[in-house]
């Protein structure tokens, strides 16, 4: 029950900008915080391409919501999908009833774009939450498990092929766990397979990979992945892909039964959002304070807020760190609302940018200094930085545990196949 006196804020999403947010009203007086997800867990998504890859289980990246806030006194949470936002009467319409607010912060991230390719979503995998990792991991064993029982040359091929499409931060990183898997794992596991001809494919539209870091880490993620045995193609787009052949712009085609897509991304906005408040990339438009353009009372933070800053005119990177920090700005401008005090606009301050590329492998670019690492000191800093940001002690231990027994075995005892889940997801 919401007291009169307190300031009720209803928070949509529980990622990084959503539960950051949440976190900081934790207890505080005034305020009364609903969050709404339709999960009922935080999903670390750095680290996906590690679950679908069986480095990591998926309980060791999830975190549960409810578990975050137990003891508070302001802030419930409800598992719901939220249906439509009435702004002109400030409530929220979701599957399980209405709710009604003072403050609306829309914090819902983003989710894998297709460009309106309906074949390519149909027969691609995306990867951006804890169950499509899942999906991605039991299609790609299914797939060596049936290799596995041919005689067919050109099948078997087909099967070991596989193509990643984007060569950002995911596809990079997955490009080379799953050359990690060829090289130390999967020969053990399939003695039957020669995996010297399974093909692992990155395919990116523009001329670099890691194209929104430095020249430098885009040449060096290229160079570490051509090491490791990826077969990099820059300046190349998938035009159409059946579930069985690739087709590139260029008339190639590659055979293949898996290609994941992880060439885009698009904001998740809720119903109610009048459509020419979103910009391309399917972002809602804000001001410096985030709050939406010319609605009051309602708020947007994270991938799916579009905000234009003097250094960032083109808006923000959709990265975790702008989330984070538009959330603490927020929280402490809603303090000063309270208090009659003046607002504070959001500045962001970039701290650096990384990507790991293998084993030992990894690329860092630090903003101040302006320093660039790479190797494995690199790859330390990189995991340093994803312990620090996980959610609870447990996962902590247990992703440093399984990190450090993969460290010195070069293996993972993850290479799980359910299949009841497998099936829901060929239906």
């Amino acid at each position: 029950m919401y007291k009169l006196h307190a300031m009720k804020i209803i928070i949509i999403g529980g990622g990084f900008g959503g539960l950051t947010l949440a976190r900081a009203f934790n207890n505080k007086p005034g305020f009364e915080i609903l969050l709404l997800d339709r999960f009922n867990y935080h999903q670390f998504q750095p680290l996906f391409y590690q679950v679908a890859t069986s480095g990591l289980d998926a309980s060791n990246i999830s975190f549960p919501l409810r578990k975050v806030f137990h003891g508070s006194k302001n802030v419930r949470y409800h598992m719901a999908e939220v249906k439509e936002l009435d702004i002109n009467n400030k409530k929220v319409l979701t599957d399980i009833g209405v709710f009604d607010y003072d403050k609306l912060v829309i914090a819902t991230g983003a989710d894998t774009n297709f460009f309106g390719n309906a074949a390519m979503e149909e027969n691609a995998f995306p990867m951006k939450s804890t169950v499509e990792a899942l999906q991605l991991r039991h299609r790609m064993l299914h797939n060596f498990e049936d290799a596995s029982m041919l005689t067919d040359t050109a099948s078997i091929q087909c099967l070991l092929n596989i193509v990643v499409v984007g060569g950002g931060p995911t596809g990079v990183e997955l490009s080379g766990a799953i050359a990690d898997m060829r090289r130390y794992v999967l020969s053990k596991d399939y003695p039957e397979l020669d995996f010297s001809k399974m093909n692992i494919y990155l395919l990116e539209g523009t001329a670099h990979t890691l194209g929104t870091m430095s020249a430098k880490s885009s040449e060096d993620s290229k160079a570490y992945l051509e090491r490791l045995g990826v077969i990099v193609r820059t300046n190349t787009l998938l035009k159409e892909y059946n579930g069985k052949t690739a087709i590139l712009q260029d008339g190639s085609t590659i055979e293949t039964s898996l290609v994941i897509w992880a060439a885009g991304i698009k904001g998740n906005v809720p119903q109610g959002i009048d459509n020419a408040l979103i910009v391309k990339g399917n972002r809602i438009k804000v001001d410096r304070f985030s709050q939406v353009q010319g609605i009051a009372d309602v708020y947007a933070i994270g991938d799916v807020s579009y905000m234009e800053e003097p250094a960032y005119p083109k808006g923000h990177p959709q990265v975790s760190p702008v989330a984070i920090q538009q959330a603490k700005n927020l929280q402490s401008n809603f303090k000063a609302m309270l208090a009659n005090k003046p607002l504070t606009e959001f500045v962001y301050h970039n701290k650096g940018v990384m990507a790991t590329v293998g084993r030992k492998l990894a690329v860092v670019d630090l903003a101040k200094p302006n320093v660039h690492f790479k190797g494995f000191f690199a790859w330390l800093i990189w995991m340093g930085l994803h312990l620090v940001l996980l959610l609870g002690v447990k996962n902590r231990l247990s992703i440093f545990a399984n990190w450090v027994y993969k460290y010195f075995t070069k293996d993972q005892n993850l290479r799980l196949i359910f299949r009841a889940f497998y099936k829901e997801r060929k239906q």
